[in-house]
């Protein structure tokens, strides 16, 4: 009975330790356990942060910024209404330019009336007209409206048109010799240019003459 061995019983539970694979450091080096996550980051994001603090301006940057702002907008408000002012001056000013420009060939007919008239200056026709005559130039003066002066001046293409030329010895050359029909202007707007008659310096016939004299 003594020379029966009973066979050996063998730990399973160590075996299976034994079977599990020990985990490795794939690089070899052992992890730094100690090394505190917040060095990850470096010293950079610490010196964005401070300078965005930086560039934060202050109460009083803020203060004077907007004292800035309220006087630009003061002074383009200021601007648009003197603007607004002056265009509703001019807008009343010249509410009436385009009646009066329909009222110049009238006053030209009533000129010709006149100068017709004036051959008998103490005929009641005559007269009349006169009184006529005043009552349009008070009118045409209450609504800024002045005749262009051209007679005996120096032609101005602003205000004149040339209708013709004639030579003139007596008269400096570009004067206007005579006015054929009358202009306007009201305020600084022109209503019709002044049709005139420009003198010009009479050419020579002395060179035609030495030419005939030498054939």
């Amino acid at each position: 009975m003594a020379g029966i061995g009973l066979p050996m019983q063998h730990d399973s539970s160590s075996e299976a330790e034994s079977d599990e694979p020990l985990p490795e450091n794939v690089s070899g080096e052992a992890p730094d356990v100690g090394q505190p996550a917040a060095e990850e980051g470096g010293e950079g994001d610490g010196s964005v942060v401070e300078e965005e603090v930086k560039l934060e301006p202050t109460p009083e940057q803020q203060a004077a910024e907007w004292r800035e702002r309220a006087i630009r907008s003061a002074a383009d408000l200021e601007n648009f209404r003197k603007r607004m002012e002056r265009e509703k001056g001019e807008a009343r000013r010249y509410a009436n330019q385009s009646l009066l420009e329909e009222l110049l060939p009238v006053l030209d007919n009533f000129h010709m009336g006149l100068d017709a008239a004036s051959a008998d200056a103490e005929s009641m026709i005559f007269r009349g007209m006169e009184m006529v005559k005043k009552q349009l130039d008070d009118f045409l003066s209450g609504q800024g409206v002045e005749e262009i002066p051209a007679e005996e001046k120096m032609f101005d293409p602003a205000v004149h048109e040339a209708v013709s030329q004639e030579d003139c010895d007596t008269s400096p050359e570009g004067s206007v010799l005579r006015v054929l029909r009358r202009g306007y202007q009201m305020g600084e707007r022109l209503l019709r240019p002044a049709n005139v008659v420009v003198s010009r310096t009479p050419q020579s016939e002395e060179p035609a003459e030495e030419m005939e004299e030498q054939s």
